[in-house]
């Protein structure tokens, strides 16, 4: 995934920029980086990230970072922002998210002459590179954005900071969110809106879907209107998103409190107390505990000093010990208790299997699971959520091939997803079996899609149903 943050303003901009973008370190664990443009023209520092965190990094480069606007991001993919000179003139550029066509691209920019692109380790392009090279294709930095905008099959949110002014270019169907704030001789744009709150800035406006400005310390300019079409990745409500954080109005927070209430409404599990996996769990469990009128607990805690997102390692192993090292068991509040637990989403289903492995090796009696979401049965196009190489990592899809064979029809996909169907029954008993849960029983697509609560048109949803 990765974050972004960038700031115009009529003085120097570097410290605010640094604690904006610093607010995003959720969103990546492998790259960070900043750059800006003042009377000296641009400048800009990157940092590998993965054993340190953005803070310690970059603390000794904001005094030389000097300038009035700037644009930094927290990458879990590629090193950014870069810095590109072309017929456009010179700028740096920085993007989020996820471009499934390309090779196709780079293909068509060899045609077209365009000579090398830098290759990274494991000899893959840098993405942003190549979004440079499609801008660069155009006669204005509009034009190329828009050009973007239509050749990319995925997602992509740019960033690309000018002498004139920031361009910011949200996602063509706004699967990415991007708001932007304001206070007295500056502007900012944003990831996540909670981010600039505690830097004076208070809410300007959101973007719409393929929407582009220009950003000036002295106001916003549209240079293309917002379309209608939007499809925001629901995921960000169910864990990616920060709780302090709103897209389209809608808090992170509250919609998971939303969520473990609703679930609860369709459960009657007989348990001692209510937990959340720790920390993306939380918010969901308290609302079930709510609803349900079980108590809230925390038989086990995350601890945070030192231990990075789990999920991040490449080796299932490394995320495997990082998970169980992270938690400390509270002995009285487990042993011989009944356990109700949420977590965020079942994945590859490794993690929780070992959790509750270790609850009942600390005495737990029962371990019921509901997941806040319902099952994942498909890799996600949009956005760089995993690094997931195949569908097959998906303990969803890893029982369907068992029980289907290798060649799995669309129509025999979406009866798995239908949380009605025998299928779906039988697919949710097996993972309930090979995990070794009590029970366990997933949030319903309607009941999330409601939780969040804007129209599901509006709304992606392809990793639980498939559809686009």
């Amino acid at each position: 995934m990765g974050g972004f943050f960038g700031v115009a303003s009529k003085t120097n901009c570097t410290m605010d920029l640094f604690f904006g973008v610093d607010y995003h370190s959720h969103l990546g664990t492998r790259r960070g980086g900043m750059a800006v443009y003042g009377p000296g023209g641009f400048n800009r520092s990157i940092h590998n990230i993965e054993n340190s965190p953005f803070r310690t990094k970059f603390e000794r480069d904001v005094d030389e970072l000097q300038g009035n606007m700037g644009i930094a991001c927290i990458s879990d993919m590629e090193p950014q922002p870069l810095l590109i000179q072309s017929h456009l003139g010179s700028y740096a550029i920085t993007t989020v998210g996820k471009i499934a066509n390309q090779e196709d691209l780079i293909r068509e920019a060899y045609e077209k002459g365009h000579i090398h692109f830098l290759e990274m380790s494991g000899g893959k392009i840098n993405a942003t590179e190549l979004v440079a090279a499609i801008i660069n294709q155009a006669e204005s930095i509009v034009d190329g954005l828009l050009l973007a905008q239509e050749k990319i099959i995925g997602s992509m949110t740019i960033l690309l900071l000018t002498p004139e002014g920031i361009y910011i270019s949200r996602d063509r169907k706004g699967r990415p969110p991007a708001v932007i704030g304001r206070k007295e001789g500056a502007f900012c744009v944003s990831f996540e809106s909670f981010a600039y709150i505690n830097l004076g800035f208070t809410d300007y406006r959101e973007l719409g879907p393929g929407e582009i400005v220009l950003m000036k310390p002295e106001g916003i300019e549209i240079l293309s209107p917002a379309r209608e079409e939007m499809k925001i990745c629901s995921f960000l409500w169910v864990y990616y998103g920060y709780p302090t954080s709103s897209y389209e109005g809608i808090n992170v927070e509250e919609m998971r409190y939303n969520c473990g209430r609703m679930l609860a409404k369709r459960d009657h599990a007989q348990a001692d107390l209510v937990a959340g996996i720790p920390d993306s769990g939380i918010a969901h469990a308290i609302g079930y505990a709510n609803e349900s009128g079980i108590p809230f607990s925390r038989p086990f805690i995350k601890y945070t000093p030192t231990w990075p997102r789990s999920f991040m390692p490449t080796s299932q192993n490394q995320r495997s010990l990082i998970a169980r090292m992270k938690l400390i068991p509270v002995d009285s509040l487990i042993r011989g208790k009944s356990l109700l637990l949420i977590d965020d989403s079942i994945v590859r289903g490794t993690q929780l299997s070992e959790t509750t492995e270790f609850l009942y090796q600390s005495g737990a009696k029962e371990v019921h699971i509901r997941p806040a979401c319902p099952p994942l049965l498909f890799g996600c196009k949009y956005l760089n959520f995993s690094r997931s190489n195949s569908d097959l990592d998906l303990i969803t899809r890893r029982i369907i091939r068992d029980r289907e064979g290798d060649n799995v029809s669309d129509e025999i996909l979406a009866d798995y997803a239908n949380p009605d169907s025998q299928n779906y029954k039988d697919m949710v008993e097996e993972i309930r079996k090979r995990l070794n849960f009590t029970t366990l029983q997933f949030h319903r697509l309607d009941d999330l899609v409601e939780s969040i609560g804007i129209s599901p048109c509006k709304l992606c949803t392809y990793c639980w149903s498939g559809k686009e």
